[in-house]
């Protein structure tokens, strides 16, 4: 149970797959199809949970032992994303407590948005789909700046478009590259060891300003109003 107490936040940022909604269903979906199209036995979910947080590389290096120095990469990845496109919105969910989260924080008018290394092309129609996001007062993905994460930009740009200096924010991730990238802002970071990299990754070894075991946790940490 996360016990921090973060004061004189006035905005939460958030990373989106493995943080805010379960999407790995969906791009496993994606690589299953591709092993289908290729006569190849289907592999369980679980297989591919764990690597979600990595998109394209993740689940192709899951379906196929595929690498991004192989020569067939580009073309696999596209017909992957391709896949991927006409499915990521099929079983896509938030995780539980992230409605409940969300609007707390937007009736303690606490702002929140999302910080995403997803590509604008999956991660806005994502966003308009599910009514969670709704309130969102920020969506930075992966191509808005020119760098992702783990670089900072991405996460400047959000607090910008939030009018905000990067202090008065706290970031949470189910990665180390959202630590860093928190970091590397001037934000204060949350890990959300429920996340895609699950139990197995070295959570406590990330130097993360807190650990939540659940998105609830969230309102734990905060002063509110």
């Amino acid at each position: 149970m996360a016990a921090v107490v973060f004061r004189g936040v006035r905005a939460v940022l958030f990373d989106l797959d493995g943080t805010l909604i379960d999407s790995a269903p969906d791009l496993g979906a994606a690589a299953e199809a591709l092993r289908k199209a290729r006569g190849l036995p289907p592999l369980a979910l679980d297989a591919y949970r764990a690597h979600a947080g990595s998109g394209a590389r993740g689940m192709l290096r899951v379906a196929f032992d595929l690498t991004p120095d192989h020569p067939t990469y580009p073309a696999m990845r596209d017909e992957f994303l391709s896949a991927y496109e006409r499915c990521m919105l099929i079983r896509t969910q938030a995780f539980h407590g992230v409605d409940g989260l969300l609007q707390t924080l937007s009736a303690r008018r606490i702002g929140w948005g999302v910080v995403t290394n997803k590509a604008q092309r999956f991660a806005l129609p994502i966003a308009q789909a599910m009514p969670v996001l709704a309130g969102a007062g920020a969506i930075v993905c992966g191509d808005t700046t020119p760098h992702a994460k783990p670089h900072p930009a991405p996460l400047l740009e959000a607090a910008r478009r939030l009018a905000l200096e990067p202090s008065d924010c706290i970031y949470v991730g189910d990665d180390l590259r959202d630590i860093q990238a928190g970091k590397a802002a001037g934000m204060r970071t949350v890990a959300a060891r429920y996340g895609y990299l699950g139990a197995s990754a070295a959570v406590d070894d990330w130097a993360a300003d807190a650990v939540i075991d659940s998105p609830a946790e969230v309102l734990n940490l905060l002063e509110l109003p």
